[in-house]
């Protein structure tokens, strides 16, 4: 493999059709043409090809564009940008002029042709290819048609579309950087459309015009177009142009090893923003899928990736799209971030409607939520809003919900439960110094005196204190809910179990 197999600065294109959300497969791509281009001094172009009109969604270029602001993979040239090629979109540029200049030149050398053969006559011959039980696809009907037959089609001004036409012999031969020379029959190609008779480019013709004209030298693009690159190259040497350097990308399975797809979660890439995981986090995850660095190492920064990037690292064997690897990575850039800026993007996701309960009132105290982090920042895998929300809730609460079976730990009864935690809200009502340190001492020598094991009265402190069986340490919680708010919550624990509010 090699980078410089060319000559020139690399110029690499993210090109997407706005036929939809941004897959995480999608934005692998653009990620590594992206890294691909800092790492070389090269450029990184971002193309609108939006020439499948039926297929078009409304708001799917800005989904698109904001995904990759979303990721930092600032482009050089394109939709807002500009650049010495604009406009970046296809359907914009000259008024489809150029591709029709484009087909009539292939028709000129002899390596395109017209065809008004309509619909019903294709529908046709579909069918009964169906029936003879060959393979569908264009005959070639109008391939070899006479002049006289082709002034008689103007006449009628007939629907045309233009096809390319595939060399019946020779071979199609290659050179993809992962996979190195691939061999095809171009018999086995049927002649296929490259300009529609609504003056619109077919994706063929309009990607392989623009990476010429916009001088792009590499092409790194999912595996799945490996099949199409035949008809790609052909077109190439039909225009007698030079093709740039072919790297299909591995493609992307499920933990299953089937194709990424929906049945598999969220596949789209601002589902995963809006769900917490951190752009830092993406990048990194999508970069090791299909590369790696030659040290393996997993976790870095984008400088890093950027910096010990190569073709080299690629490797053409499936990529498996792990979410628990990915929740994982989540969780170790979540630790990395000062409690101060972890502070201050959990603190609108508390703060939303659907954060933490209507009863909390807003807004939310800063400088408490930033006291409160820490104790949260090692569980944290997402900055999910239901999930921060159950891990802060109680303390921001004047009452908490209390199950008393759940205080009740193994080994105990109400009754024995009541003394500890009376016993417990005293220690605390004068516990000197009211620090977490201290107050761990203090408890562990109350358990000995309480003739209890620690898990014992400490299970049931968490309870009484967090409404859960899971929280923070107990002693650090205790000092950010306060002596006057511990000893309360205890004591109305205490209370529950002695009014006889009796397990079930």
């Amino acid at each position: 493999m090699t980078e410089t197999s060319h000559i020139g600065p690399v110029r690499v294109r993210y090109a997407p059709s706005p036929t939809g959300d941004p897959h995480v497969g999608n934005l692998r791509t653009a990620l590594l043409n992206w890294v691909f281009a800092r790492h070389t001094g090269g450029q990184f172009i971002v193309r609108i090809e939006d020439t499948d009109r039926e297929r078009m969604l409304d708001g799917s270029v800005d989904r698109i564009l904001g995904a990759l602001e979303w990721l930092g993979l600032d482009w050089d040239e394109g939709p807002g940008k500009g650049g010495p090629f604009e406009p970046y979109v296809q359907s914009e540029r000259k008024v489809l002029g150029k591709y029709a200049d484009a087909a009539q030149q292939l028709i000129e050398n002899g390596h395109a042709y017209k065809c008004t053969c309509t619909p019903e006559r294709l529908d046709q011959l579909r069918q009964r290819q169906r029936a003879e039980k060959k393979s569908t696809g264009y005959d070639g009907y109008c391939r070899n048609k006479s002049d006289e037959e082709r002034e008689a089609d103007r006449a009628q001004s007939l629907a045309t579309v233009v096809r390319f036409k595939v060399p019946l012999e020779g071979e199609v031969v290659f050179n993809d950087v992962l996979r190195g020379p691939l061999t095809f029959d171009p018999s086995l190609l049927q002649d296929f459309v490259i300009l529609k008779s609504d003056g619109y480019p077919t994706y063929h013709l309009a990607h392989i015009v623009d990476d010429h004209e916009m001088g792009i030298t590499h092409v790194l693009r999912s595996e799945e177009w490996i099949s199409s690159t035949p008809r790609h190259v052909m077109m190439y040497d039909g225009f007698g142009w030079e093709p740039p350097v072919f790297v299909h990308l591995s493609i992307l399975l499920g933990p299953d090893r089937s194709k990424l797809s929906k049945r598999h979660g969220d596949t789209a890439l601002l589902e995963f923003r809006d769900k917490g995981f951190l752009p830092e986090t993406m990048f990194n995850f999508l970069s090791l899928l299909g590369w790696s660095a030659a040290d393996d190492e997993e976790v870095m920064t984008r400088e890093q990736i950027v910096e010990k990037f190569s073709l080299d690292g690629l490797n053409a064997a499936p990529s498996i799209f792990d979410i628990t690897k990915l929740e994982w990575m989540n969780g170790v850039y979540i630790r990395q971030l000062p409690v101060e800026t972890l502070s201050k993007m959990l603190l609108p996701e508390l703060e939303a409607p659907d954060g933490l309960p209507e009863s909390i009132s807003r807004p939310i105290d800063r400088d408490y939520l930033t006291q409160l982090v820490p104790l949260v920042h090692e569980r944290l895998k997402k900055i999910d809003r239901e999930e921060i929300s159950g891990m802060l809730a109680y303390f921001f609460q004047d009452e908490i919900e209390l199950v008393p079976f759940e205080i009740v730990q193994k080994g105990m009864d109400e009754a024995a439960t009541a003394s500890a935690l009376e016993s417990a809200a005293t220690a605390l009502e004068f516990a000197k110094p009211f620090e977490a340190e201290p107050l761990e001492v203090q408890f562990r020598t109350l358990c000995v005196t309480l003739d209890l094991k620690p898990r014992q009265l400490f299970g049931a402190l968490r309870v009484a204190l967090t409404a859960r069986k899971v929280a923070p340490p107990l002693f650090d919680t205790m000092v950010a809910l306060g002596r006057d708010r511990s000893v309360a919550r205890v004591r109305r624990a205490a209370s529950m179990l002695l009014d006889g509010q009796t397990i079930s």
